[in-house]
């Protein structure tokens, strides 16, 4: 069984995610990918992240209509601060697989700032790494080699499209009162809309 990992705050969930994950799914002939919700990130403690609750909501309306796409409340049901490390371990014994069967899926913007990651060698022997491959982005795996040794035996790229959305987008659009219609699925976008989330009063 060849499991994909999706981790993010996910504040919200939009089709750059969504999209992220089917692509990974359909490169690397993955059964399931898994939606991580990060209930406390280390490293976003300089903004006020969005309750679990709304987050984890959200991922759930989102994911509802496809059967291969599931949460994960691996790092919800359990107190922080969440590295990958123990999110990839816990979720290996949950489901039984090796560290070739489990990738952890991340941005090739991510890649590039892994050395500075929570222990990034014992990450890269837990599982391997799908990362987004952006036309024209060149990422210097050379140079992080020599950081990681282990690092490019342990990489699987998944062809991506650009998309230009991001989560921080989404919240000041919705803060200035703008669209994020086609931003999001159309259940996300009525369920910030109904519990008035990134409004300025909020």
């Amino acid at each position: 069984m060849k499991i994909g990992v999706l981790g993010g705050t996910f504040d919200p969930i939009h089709l750059g995610h969504l999209l992220l994950a089917e692509m990974a799914l359909e490169a690397l002939a993955l059964e399931q990918v898994l939606f991580v919700p990060v209930a406390d990130p280390p490293h976003k403690r300089q903004r006020q992240i969005t309750p679990a609750t709304h987050r984890q909501a959200m991922v759930e309306l989102a994911l509802a209509d496809n059967a291969r796409f599931e949460l994960c409340p691996v790092d919800l049901e359990r107190p922080g601060p969440h590295y990958s490390t123990d999110t990839v371990r816990l979720i290996r014994q949950q489901f039984g697989i090796g560290a070739d069967d489990c990738y952890f899926i991340i941005g090739g913007d991510s890649l590039q700032d892994l050395p500075d990651w929570h222990h990034p060698a014992e990450l890269i022997a837990l599982c391997r790494l799908a990362v987004a491959h952006r036309p024209g982005y060149q990422p210097d795996i050379s140079g992080l080699a020599t950081k990681l040794p282990d690092l490019e035996q342990r990489l699987a790229w998944v062809e991506m499209p650009e998309v230009g959305i991001s989560a921080s987008d989404i919240r000041a659009r919705v803060e200035r009162g703008r669209s994020i219609h086609y931003w999001v699925l159309e259940v996300v976008r009525r369920y910030i809309h109904t519990q008035q989330l990134y409004r300025p009063d909020r």
